[in-house]
């Protein structure tokens, strides 16, 4: 009988190793052999900062999650031997909410690490809807993928990092010509740097890491600025790269990654006439902004729930093309020492997005 091993968050601060033996997949459910796992921010919240998981204790945290479906529950169609990345929100389809074709705000969602077992273990169980498949349908489910000859542990983050900062983009319509701010080139604002550029933008990469920034630059920001400038001369020099460039001079589409008090209201002192906010990263502290912005400028804010999965494709082809560069922004580290690596990802060791495999 094979063997479901891993970590379980068992309390604050707490991961204790387990095994036990693995079952068969519920209806509509598949059971996936984990190829790699990203150690998102927002893992690291569910673990120290006391953020409150759906799902009670004990539970395997981990969201970011590829590999290959080695067993289907009853109704789960033909996934078995497949590759695959799974949505880090995954909604249930028969909500008012998804027939209105509001996937994202589903409240029946299902987010593997919240609300069931995730993927920090050798197998996840989870539903088979939305999977997005790695090879196309009758292709050898082998070998290496996209223009960088990637491997499957390294497609994990596009279960989230890539595809969260595309749905934003979307859900805000961004266009070509238009200038895109994106607060925080980390783990999440380095592919929507990146993204942003593929949909034609202006990008401007904001941090008050000398280091993130200039990654940024290397990924194709037009200009990157330390976010501790005072706001009203980060504003007139987005403004004079827009001139310079062509770019809208309005309706800047502004990209909050950080996840902090600090990130939240430089977001909103960047609204511009038609502008738009659209809030990814997330914090527990509370922002002081004037609301009456919104109302001045006509402007709009987003909130940003995971990712609808009808959009996973078009993420996994813009990675498979070169547009979207994952290599040398993730980092590999065994599964079997995640206490350490949880420890050294919240002091801010790691330069990237660090993905655990078995």
């Amino acid at each position: 009988m094979r063997t479901l091993r891993g970590w379980r968050m068992t309390g604050p601060s707490t991961l204790t190793a387990f095994d036990a033996p693995l079952g068969t997949p519920r209806e509509g459910w598949v059971l996936v052999e984990v190829a790699g796992c990203g150690l998102c921010h927002t893992d690291l919240g569910f673990l120290y900062d006391a953020v409150p998981t759906k799902h009670p204790l004990p539970l395997v945290l981990g969201h970011e999650i590829s590999g290959v479906v080695v067993a289907t529950g009853a109704g789960a169609g033909a996934w078995e031997g497949r590759r695959v990345i799974v949505p880090s929100v995954t909604p249930c389809g028969a909500c008012a909410f998804c027939a209105a074709g509001q996937v994202t705000t589903c409240r029946s969602s299902l987010m593997p690490g919240n609300d069931h077992d995730g993927g920090f273990a050798s197998h996840v169980e989870v539903p088979a809807r939305g999977l997005c498949p790695v090879d196309a349908e009758g292709a050898p489910s082998t070998g290496l993928i996209g223009v960088d000859g990637l491997e499957l542990w390294e497609l994990s983050v596009l279960a989230d990092a890539i595809t969260t900062p595309l749905q934003a983009m979307r859900r805000c319509q961004l266009k070509s010509g238009e200038v895109a701010i994106v607060i925080g080139a980390g783990g999440v604002g380095s592919y929507a740097v990146q993204l942003a550029k593929a949909l034609g933008a202006r990008v401007v990469a904001l941090d008050i890491d000398p280091k993130k920034l200039e990654r940024a630059g290397r990924l194709g920001a037009s200009a990157c600025l330390d976010a501790r400038t005072p706001p009203k001369e980060l504003k007139k020099a987005i403004g004079a790269l827009a001139k310079s460039s062509g770019a809208r001079p309005d309706a800047w589409r502004v990209f909050e990654m950080s996840g902090s008090r600090a990130g939240q209201e430089l977001a909103f002192s960047l609204l511009t006439q038609g502008g738009s906010i659209s809030v990814v990263g997330y914090t527990t502290e509370a922002a002081t902004v004037r609301i009456s912005n919104l109302m001045a400028y006509d402007a709009t804010v987003w909130g940003n729930w995971g990712c609808d999965p009808a959009l996973y494709p078009e993420a996994l082809a813009l990675v498979k093309s070169g547009q979207v560069q994952i290599r040398g922004l993730v980092r590999r580290e065994p599964l079997a020492e995640a206490p350490r690596i949880f420890e050294a990802a919240h002091r801010g060791e790691f330069a990237e997005r660090v993905v655990l495999t078995p």
